[in-house]
């Protein structure tokens, strides 16, 4: 006998269904939709036999009995085929979609260095590395600095065998921890002849206490230029042009004598504030400028230690803390979040 039409189409939208399930929740949810208590379709069709017509109410009543029990032999089988297929404990499930891996960011430091690299890789300059455990010599001596300047105290310079010089200078340990890169413009000198155009990023150490603006290591380029033609006119035309390409063409850029033992003339370098833009802030002391550099002609006593002519060649050269320059650029107020690992800062940059 064939079953009543209700309970055949309740049969076939039953095994559509039961097709579609891929896991044990979709099995309990087919569950309920067919069997549960209050909404189950097979229980709210239990429920009409008591209007059906008396010839109708037998019939319906049987066919709608066997398709509940049918419905849970079918679900008993699909829960235990799901159960047999599901992967054990701590196995990957390759069915699951994929999670997109958290892309990391750039760090402040290196997008500085990169681009001041690029900058002057665009007019010419070679990019060189150097040692950072550093010896006396191109550290210091090299670089026109007696035995007793201050730069050699031990209170600047972090000497990795331990020992304190003495302040005459003597027994002075050999290696140290370079304090800047221009040791590597002497070792450069010694193996190349001019013309000579370069740059030496690197980490420089000094004994310093960390504060807002100082910390033992931080990051340094150093910029060197030698050739028979070189004047101050050329150093102050290609710093010039760096920081307006670092910072924006409005920058304006000053220069102010100074004093550095391996440059004669030296200068400092100023930029407008990048705060105030020049109109006298508490970052700039309301002066309307901020140091960001030290620059100078190549002291001829660098080029005697290094073999060079200095009545034919002249040059100069200059350095600048790229912490420094991230700190102003990206309006960082404290450069000791530059190595603090810090996530609030470092997703701003680019990935």
């Amino acid at each position: 006998m064939d079953a009543p039409p209700e309970v055949n189409q309740l049969r076939t939208a039953f095994r559509a269904e039961l097709e579609r399930t891929a896991g044990p929740r979709d099995v309990q949810d087919l569950r309920d939709r067919y069997l549960g208590r209050k909404r189950g379709r097979v229980v709210a069709l239990l429920k009409t036999l008591a209007g059906a017509p008396p010839e109708r109410r037998r019939a319906l009543g049987q066919a709608a009995n066997a398709l509940k029990q049918e419905i849970e032999a079918a679900l008993e089988a699909r829960r235990a085929a799901v159960a047999e297929a599901r992967p054990p404990a701590g196995a990957v499930d390759v069915t699951l979609p994929g999670r997109a891996p958290a892309p990391g960011h750039r760090h402040p430091l290196s997008l500085i260095r990169e681009e001041i690299e690029a900058i002057f890789s665009a007019i010419g300059f070679e990019i060189v590395h150097g040692p950072e455990a550093e010896d006396d010599y191109h550290n210091f001596e090299a670089l026109n600095m007696p035995a007793a300047h201050p730069a050699r105290d031990m209170q600047d310079t972090l000497y990795l065998d331990g020992a304190i010089p003495p302040p005459g200078g003597e027994g002075r340990p050999a290696t140290l921890l370079r304090t800047h890169t221009s040791g590597m413009q002497i070792r450069y000198m010694e193996t190349h002849e001019p013309p000579i155009r370069i740059i030496a990023p690197g980490l420089v150490y000094r004994r310093d206490t960390p504060d807002l603006t100082h910390s033992p290591m931080f990051q340094q380029v150093e910029g060197l230029l030698v050739g028979e033609t070189v004047t101050m006119g050329d150093l102050k035309g290609t710093l010039e042009h760096f920081l307006r390409a670092l910072f924006d063409d409005d920058t304006r850029v000053a220069f102010r004598p100074s004093f550095f033992p391996y440059t004669e003339p030296s200068t400092e370098v100023f930029i407008t504030c990048v705060f105030c833009r020049g109109g006298g802030c508490a970052v700039c002391k309301r002066t309307g400028w901020i140091e960001i550099l030290g620059a100078g002609m190549v002291h001829p006593a660098v080029f005697e230690a290094v073999g060079y002519d200095a009545e034919r060649f002249t040059g100069w050269a200059f350095g600048v803390g790229i912490d420094r320059v991230a700190a102003l650029k990206y309006r960082v107020d404290d450069i000791r979040r530059f190595y603090a690992n810090d996530l609030h800062l470092l997703e701003q940059f680019p990935s």
